[in-house]
């Protein structure tokens, strides 16, 4: 089983070192005009970066969330495995799909505090509230007070995840 936490590390890993990796390859992205997703549009050379990047980080999170997690914490197993199976879904259904991508991205965002709260309820572990943190952010972003780009919102929502995650990678390797 503490080998299976290898499943969560890698999964954060590739993410973040993929976007990052995609970013680093596209002159014309902005932080401020841009949606991460834009890295995964077809007509980009980092489009199979990013979207590769998105299938295997996302299928690393399914395969921690019911190997590892499951034990630990089912139900938010439950929760984070839709979190990566909507990863996965996004780099599949890359913004050349218009709504659908939309669809997609939208379920991958609003997994993540589902998964959070599961795992609050579960474990009583105060970091999982962090990820509402996010919410200020998108409000101020759809109200236009913030950039015209959604990758702040995007990038902000991923990393307030990061510390219960890690708490959970932690609490499974010591059984």
């Amino acid at each position: 089983m503490k080998k299976s936490v290898f499943f969560g590390i890698s999964a954060i890993l590739v993410l973040y070192g993929g976007i990052f990796l995609a970013i680093s390859r596209a002159q014309w992205f902005s932080w401020t005009e841009n949606a991460l997703s834009d890295l995964g549009n077809l007509r980009y050379d980092t489009a199979p970066i990013f979207n590769v990047t998105l299938l295997i980080a996302g299928l690393l999170l399914v395969l921690y969330s019911s190997i590892a997690l499951r034990e630990h914490a089912p139900k938010t197993a439950y929760f984070l495995a839709l979190t990566g199976f909507a990863m996965q879904l996004v780099g599949l259904l890359c913004e050349n799909y218009g709504r659908l991508h939309f669809y997609v991205s939208v379920l991958l965002f609003v997994s993540l505090p589902f998964a959070a709260v599961s795992y609050f309820i579960e474990k009583r572990c105060y970091l999982t509230w962090l990820v509402f943190a996010a919410v200020p952010v998108w409000v101020l972003y759809f109200q236009g007070n913030l950039f015209p780009g959604v990758a702040i919102p995007e990038i902000f929502s991923s990393f307030v995840m990061l510390p219960w995650l890690a708490k959970t990678l932690i609490s499974v390797w010591r059984g």
